[in-house]
């Protein structure tokens, strides 16, 4: 195909996986990434590494020169930050902004943000795209509500044909540095769970969502959301029950009541101020996802995408299998065998 993309945050885990299938599927591929030495991601790839910083306005005029497709998938992603506001918040908000003001003079035709179904919330019902969320206490999913707002605004003025897309929780291969989601998974796998936190969390395997990316590239009607995620959520019971089906003998850990978590969670945050490190659970947390389940609507992604992602048991299963593999060799080995996430059962 001749069309160039331009996918930000390439090093990424979704980032990379969506340069991965691009590649694949014919396109011309622009690499966007804050540095452009740490080129192990891109080993065996035919792309084309370019520097893209999301704040720097030049930068990111420079890197969508010719480029036909924007796919905007760089943000902060964490969940904790000594100053959350300015450490997560504005540098997500801003961004934003920068980039589709580039994106806007550098003539691209068609923009595909990617949000989260952060934006959108849970509250334990089949929620869809026409929901917002209204969460302030959580520095990550606020990010996200403001960052998508902003996105919409601007292409509104700036008159940027766009689509945004609400990923759930992405597990799976093409993971250059392990997410809180997958580290989440491979303290499952290690057995470091000490107690069950009762979180219901909605997993999509990351190349669905890079596969839901392109189709939303190619078939979405400009000025809608669509959700890229599993219709429901998966507790840790289900993520134990993945384990030993793959490998016989793990144990469910007791279940923690939701005072003692936020008393632990309490305990981290303060820990965190002090120290630096990040707290591993915060209070705001606790209150969203203590047992509250993750469910979402597809009817409009299947409908006008033909996003078909694959059930949450295989999603759950292969992302294992992969840490697994991945723990036993170099990343760069893993990413030259370019045949391996789709050996995955």
């Amino acid at each position: 195909m001749s069309k160039l993309c331009l996918v930000t945050g390439a090093n990424g885990h979704l980032g990379n996986t969506l340069v991965r299938a691009l590649l694949n599927k014919g396109y011309k591929v622009r690499a966007g990434v804050r540095d452009i030495t740490q080129t192990t991601p891109f080993v065996g790839l035919d792309c084309e590494l370019v520097y893209a910083e999301l704040l720097d306005g030049p930068a990111m005029l420079e890197a969508l020169t010719g480029v036909d497709v924007l796919f905007q998938a760089a943000a902060v992603f964490k969940h904790w930050a000594k100053h959350p506001q300015t450490e997560i918040v504005e540098p997500n908000v801003r961004g934003t902004r920068v980039v589709l003001q580039a994106a806007a003079r550098a003539g691209v035709k068609r923009v595909v943000y990617v949000s989260s179904v952060a934006a959108i919330g849970h509250d334990g019902s089949a929620m869809d795209e026409t929901h917002w969320n209204d969460e302030a206490d959580n520095a990550y999913y606020k990010s996200k509500i403001l960052s998508e707002q902003m996105a919409w605004r601007t292409a509104a003025e700036l008159g940027l044909w766009m689509v945004s897309v609400l990923p759930s929780a992405m597990v799976g291969p093409n993971a250059t540095q392990l997410t809180d989601t997958m580290r989440f998974l491979e303290s499952v796998r290690l057995r470091q769970l000490p107690l069950d936190p009762r979180f219901y969390f909605n997993f999509v395997d990351v190349r669905d969502v890079a596969q839901g990316l392109m189709l939303a590239a190619e078939k979405g009607r400009a000025g809608q959301r669509y959700i890229l995620a599993n219709e429901h959520s998966s507790s840790l019971v289900d993520l134990v029950d993945a384990a030993n089906s793959l490998w016989p003998g793990y144990r469910q850990p007791p279940r923690a009541p939701r005072w003692l978590l936020a008393c632990l969670a309490w305990l981290q945050e303060r820990a965190a101020q002090l120290t630096g490190k990040p707290a591993q659970l915060l209070v705001s947390q606790v209150r969203m996802f203590h047992e509250v389940r993750q469910e979402y609507s597809l009817v409009k992604a299947k409908a006008e995408l033909g996003f078909n992602p694959r059930p949450p048991e295989e999603v759950l299963r292969s992302a294992l299998v992969y840490l697994g593999r991945r723990s036993a060799q170099p990343y760069q080995e893993l990413s030259q065998d370019r045949t391996l996430s789709s050996s995955l059962p």
